[in-house]
């Protein structure tokens, strides 16, 4: 049972407005790096708010011996803005218990899950008097808006933040009561792309058929990115992808997410994609293509007969582990010029780009923390990956050396971002007991 004072704790956290997309919330996000500040304090740890350019970071350690491993736990303290306002049923930073959910902006993603840590540690303080690792906490106001001052942090702190292992929680189960360890994210390349024609749109009757036309010739290009069973046509392209455990596919076939769950997300009639792959394996494991935004010529009301100046395209390259974003976006490069016609020209323009994230599920942490779950949820979890990027995780390793392990304690109909975000009760007593035995098992184990 969850103890009236640790609910207490996690009330008093989801109560801060700390909204770091909003600048009138500057200061309920400095109110509540403080309260964090307080709060590990009141444990024993070494806590500081670290002031910036952007929120404060709120860093904390507690070591009681050298010869113990360290553990980094991370987490995020700035919640999403709570638009629509009319779609709440109660106050969004006044929690409320409804039929075991907590419900309150935050209560997921991330101070629920960051919650779990955070009263672990305390529970375990209080039973044992000690902790079994030394542990660091790292918590941030700036995750929901990009992280844009974590790097330059990390860098600056790198000693303070030496450590053995990296945990984070901002991610989601695989189901109610199916726990899951995301192995896998994939990274990013996006450029944009900009054929140019005539040096001023021209009357389509006069010079149509006679000079290019930027939005025809754009959309030839774009057309030649895939092949017609859907892998991407850029030579080079999969070179030096890493290879995917077999036994971490065939464990995916139990998850209750595949074809019809995709179709009912997205409201697609039909799922497309490389044909020699299942929806799952496309999502996770494999690398895509994606035209993003297309721009050119007349879109107003009615009629005008023109060959446009120029046409635009945005695309986005999701990466896997085996591939670097500034390779990827010289072979896309190289691959448009190579097949644009002379008749125009052709700006290709790298924007920005992140790393593919992968971490061995067999490390000794990962380890503890399937068997953690095992316990706790009563099943071991699935290995998953996810589709998208985090570019919080690329970062930790980069700068830390170590391989964050994400272990999501949120579920998929928490209703994160959205109007009435909840955290179930259970959620958070599993998660605080998952916390204790994670850090207890990776204590006892080999180095």
């Amino acid at each position: 049972m969850i103890a009236d004072a640790q609910l207490a704790d996690y009330f008093a956290y989801l109560r801060f407005p700390s909204i770091s997309a909003e600048p009138a919330r500057a200061s309920a996000m400095r109110d509540c790096a403080h309260w964090l500040v307080e709060k590990l304090g009141r444990l024993g740890f070494e806590a500081k708010a670290w002031p910036g350019d952007g929120p404060p970071v709120v860093l904390a350690r507690r070591t009681s011996s050298a010869a113990k491993k360290t553990v980094l736990i991370y987490g995020h303290y700035d919640v999403q803005p709570v638009d629509p306002l009319a779609l709440w049923e109660s106050d969004p930073f006044t929690p409320v218990i409804r039929n075991g959910l907590v419900v309150a902006r935050g209560a997921t993603d991330n101070k629920g899950q960051a919650a779990c840590h955070l009263l672990g540690t305390e529970s375990l303080l209080r039973r044992d008097g000690e902790l079994p690792v030394n542990l660091i906490y790292l918590i941030e106001g700036e995750e929901e808006i990009g992280s844009a001052h974590l790097g330059g942090f990390l860098q600056a702190h790198r000693e303070e933040l030496a450590c053995d292992a990296i945990l984070i929680s901002d991610t989601s189960m695989a189901g109610p009561g199916f726990p899951a360890i995301t192995c896998g994210l994939r990274g990013i390349t996006c450029l944009e792309l900009t054929v140019r024609g005539p040096r001023m749109d021209l009357h389509s009757g006069m010079f149509g058929g006679a000079v290019a036309n930027p939005a025809a010739v754009l959309t030839q290009l774009l057309a030649r990115l895939h092949l017609a069973d859907g892998s991407v046509a850029v030579p080079g392209f999969y070179d030096g992808l890493l290879p995917v455990d077999p036994a971490e596919r065939a464990r995916w076939k139990e998850i209750a997410f595949g074809d019809q769950a995709i179709l009912d997300a997205t409201g697609s009639p039909k799922l497309a994609g490389e044909t020699a792959f299942t929806a799952v394996e496309r999502l996770w494991i494999r690398p895509t293509a994606e035209i993003n935004g297309l721009t050119s010529g007349y879109q107003g009301a009615g009629s005008k007969t023109i060959v446009p100046r120029e046409a635009s395209a945005k695309l986005s390259f999701r990466l896997v582990p085996g591939q670097r974003p500034d390779d990827i976006a010289a072979k896309v490069r190289a691959f448009l010029e190579s097949i644009c016609p002379d008749s125009v020209q052709l700006e290709v323009t790298y924007d920005h780009g992140g790393e593919p994230f992968y971490a061995d599920p067999k490390s000794s942490f990962s380890r503890a923390a399937q068997t953690a779950l095992t316990e706790v949820f009563g099943q071991p979890p699935a290995l998953t990956r996810e589709g998208l990027s985090i570019p919080i995780v690329s970062l930790l390793k980069e700068a830390l050396g170590v391989d964050p392990l994400l272990v999501g304690l949120g579920l998929a109909d928490c209703q994160a971002h959205a109007p009435n975000e909840t955290f179930p009760l259970e959620q958070l007593e599993k998660g605080i007991a998952f916390h204790q035995r994670v850090l207890e098992l990776y204590a006892a184990a080999e180095r």
